[in-house]
């Protein structure tokens, strides 16, 4: 006797691939966003700004694609994961892609910035990228898909006047190359985006001005985009956009450490002013 599949099953089979897309309010996330679409993903839109979100949707389906599920959401909540579930459950989405985009940084000296926003930008930088990364693993296995987490050149040194959003970027380029390691063999590709100053609503966010070498480094958004896009359909583990940013982990790893701590913190003793306290 043939046994019905229960309601339940013949959802996770009929369930579209999607690409999650964090912090896809504006900036790299928005351009990704773009790009995923553009190739013929269903998207999803995640980050708080809902009106942005809404607005980004609308210009990807008058593009004629998609018209990509919006999520106005904090990721930094504790209930985050289960909502995003909670939605894909409802739309009969599983996630094939997801792309770790959400985060911000604080310019000044840590004793001195508020505590507690420090905390919450471990929170979202570190914590929620790690819940959305390991969340889906299993659906990312089973479809064959790749998880992108976006870094920064940051993480390769540490950022006095910076310190704690340098810190979180150290720890997404390391669990990203080792979950590159873990999940490669299971058909899973994982990469990790290092670019180096975007001109975005996170530089007003962070009170950071562009000026001197880190104007050289820079690359616009959808130039970031496009080299984290290309790199994870390639498998890259590491993609670093601009010529001369590539030379920023040699040096990294070449420079005496105080050497380069003392080349940050004149960088940041630029931006702070005479007050800055470095």
């Amino acid at each position: 006797m043939s046994v019905e599949p229960s309601p339940a099953a013949a959802t996770t089979v009929a369930a579209t691939p999607v690409a999650i897309v964090t912090g896809a309010s504006s900036g790299i996330g928005a351009a990704l966003a773009r790009l995923f679409a553009a190739d013929g993903h269903a998207v999803m839109l995640v980050a708080r700004r809902e009106a942005e979100l809404n607005a980004l949707a609308d210009d990807i389906a008058a593009a004629g694609w998609p018209r990509p599920t919006v999520l106005a959401l904090d990721l930094a909540a504790p209930e985050a994961v289960s909502r995003i579930r909670e939605v894909l459950s409802a739309r009969g989405l599983a996630p094939k892609y997801v792309v770790n985009n959400a985060g911000f940084g604080l310019l000044g000296v840590a004793a001195a910035l508020d505590r507690d926003e420090q905390l919450a930008m471990i929170d979202l930088n570190v914590k929620a990228l790690t819940a959305l990364s390991l969340a889906f693993a299993d659906d990312l296995v089973r479809l064959q898909g790749g998880l992108l987490n976006v870094g920064s050149l940051a993480g390769f040194m540490p950022g006095p006047g910076m310190a704690v959003y340098y810190a979180t970027k150290a720890y997404v380029i390391s669990f990203s190359e080792a979950l590159w390691r873990e999940l490669g063999p299971k058909g899973v590709r994982v990469t990790v985006l290092c670019p180096g100053p975007v001109p975005t609503g996170f530089q007003a966010r962070a009170g950071v001005t562009v000026t001197g070498l880190q104007s050289i480094l820079t690359v616009t958004a959808e130039d970031a985009a496009k080299a984290g896009y290309d790199g994870l359909m390639a498998g890259r583990r590491m993609v670093v956009p601009g010529r001369l940013a590539g030379l920023v982990p040699l040096l990294a790893r070449l420079m005496p450490r105080n050497v380069m701590i003392g080349l940050i913190a004149s960088t940041q003793i630029r931006r702070l002013g005479p007050r800055g306290g470095l």
